[in-house]
């Protein structure tokens, strides 16, 4: 399954780099881009997998190198 979100208040594109190398680490994950310019993140996970849980993980990826960015779900 694949999906886009936008990402409200990203402010870095050095920290985007970071977290979409930290989402990618996920097992979940087959392939994550975070692309800077238009503040969108698109993720695909293998299927049978809970996308929410796995979105909620990538806040909390996503907060530790900018607080206020947030998915827009």
């Amino acid at each position: 399954m694949r999906k886009s979100y936008q990402l409200e208040n990203l402010e870095c594109a050095h920290c985007a780099a970071k977290m979409e190398h930290d989402i990618n680490e996920f097992d979940e994950v087959t392939k994550c881009t975070i692309t800077f310019m238009t503040a969108r993140m698109t993720i695909s996970v293998a299927d049978g997998t809970n996308l929410e849980e796995v979105l909620d993980r990538a806040q909390k990826v996503i907060h530790s190198y900018e607080k206020d960015c947030d998915i827009v779900r």
